[in-house]
Order: C-alpha cells, then sequence, then structure tokens
C-alpha cells in the first residue's frame, strides 16, 4: 500500500485526519463495492499521481482487504484481514453500511477507516481533525470564509464585502453578516498580537 500515513498512526506524535489514507464505507457503497463476491482495487492519487492502492473483496457482512505495507523504510509485508459490516436502515428506505473497526479491542461502528499498519479508527490511530490544530486567526478566517461562500462573496477577509443574496431574509442575512464581522475582528486581533502591532 505504501504512501502517505504508512506506518504512522500507533505511535509518535498525533497526526490528523487528513495526513492519513481513508476509506470511505459511504463511498465504497455509492460505487457499488460492497455486493458480495465483488473483487475491486481502490486507489489514492495526490496531485493526479497515484500513492496507494488497496485490494477488497467484498463477502456477505464483511469485506477482506488484501495490500502490503512497510513501517519506516522496512521490508513491505502482505496483509490481510476481514473488515465487518453492519447494516442500518435509512429514514427514506433502504440500507446504510458501517464499518466495524478492526482495531485490536475497538469494534466502533464507524463511516471511515484510515490506512497506517492497519485500516482501523481515528480513535485507535489516536489522529485529530485538522482544525483542532489550528490557532484562533485560522480558525476565525476558515469560518469566516465559509460564512462569505455562504452569501457569495469573495473568499478573503480583505476582500470587499457584497450585499444580500437573492432570496435570503434580512433576519438571516444580517446574523451572518454580524458572525462574520466577530471573526474577522477575532482574526485581526490575533494577527495583531502576533506581530506585536498596535491598532
Amino acid at each position: 500500500m505504501g504512501g502517505a500515513g504508512s506506518g504512522r498512526g500507533f505511535q509518535g506524535e498525533r497526526a490528523t485526519t487528513s495526513e492519513m489514507l481513508a476509506l470511505d464505507v459511504r463511498r465504497v457503497q455509492r460505487d457499488g463495492l460492497l455486493i458480495p463476491g465483488r473483487a475491486s482495487t481502490w486507489k489514492w492519487a495526490r496531485n493526479g499521481e497515484k500513492v496507494a492502492s488497496i485490494q477488497m473483496r467484498a463477502e456477505a457482512d464483511r469485506v477482506i482487504l488484501d495490500y502490503s505495507s512497510r513501517s519506516n523504510g522496512g521490508e513491505w509485508q502482505a496483509i490481510e484481514y476481514p473488515v465487518s459490516l453492519e447494516w442500518t436502515g435509512c429514514t427514506l428506505g433502504g440500507r446504510r453500511a458501517w464499518f466495524l473497526c478492526p482495531g485490536k479491542g475497538c469494534g466502533r461502528r464507524v463511516a471511515i477507516l484510515f490506512g497506517g499498519s492497519i485500516f482501523a479508527c481515528r480513535h485507535c490511530h489516536k489522529l485529530v481533525y485538522a482544525c483542532q490544530r489550528e490557532d484562533a486567526n485560522y480558525r476565525a478566517l476558515r469560518r469566516s470564509d465559509r460564512i462569505r461562500d455562504r452569501l457569495g462573496w469573495p473568499a478573503g477577509i480583505a476582500n470587499p464585502d457584497g450585499g444580500k443574496p437573492k432570496g435570503m431574509h434580512w433576519r438571516t442575512f444580517e446574523r451572518l453578516t454580524a458572525e462574520h464581522d466577530a471573526f474577522v475582528q477575532v482574526s485581526l486581533a490575533a494577527t495583531v498580537r502576533r506581530f506585536g502591532l498596535r491598532m
């Protein structure tokens, strides 16, 4: 398998979920790869270049993962093991698949397994979300950009604000612009502190 995230997870510094290979059961199900008897190859790419792949074989209530992995530049080792599936009903009909984490003593019902020496949930790999490592400035910038996107304004607090989107209620627009302005103030205050500037 190899690639980004190989050999990381159960030891060392806490990685983020975005640094690891992710196997999302929702995408696997949507692509029709959970039909019993179906064998497939799942590939990961970065910048259009393949970085890793894994073989999957679907059975009645599990998938068999088959790949090669190495830790810290060591020898490649062939790994094959089952990952159990659990199915739940959807509100509007149909069924949704979940992975049951194969991590030792875990068994959590999760949508995403992250690669490493084995594919396991983020708790087993001790992963954090990237946003948990953000400082106040970046968190405020990200949140203000999310609001700007919803309002149809260009990203970035240095860009001019736009008007109210057509069809949006004035109360909603005023609430969103107040939230946006508060995030901008947090970001500016953090920048001032960082550079020791005076306002």
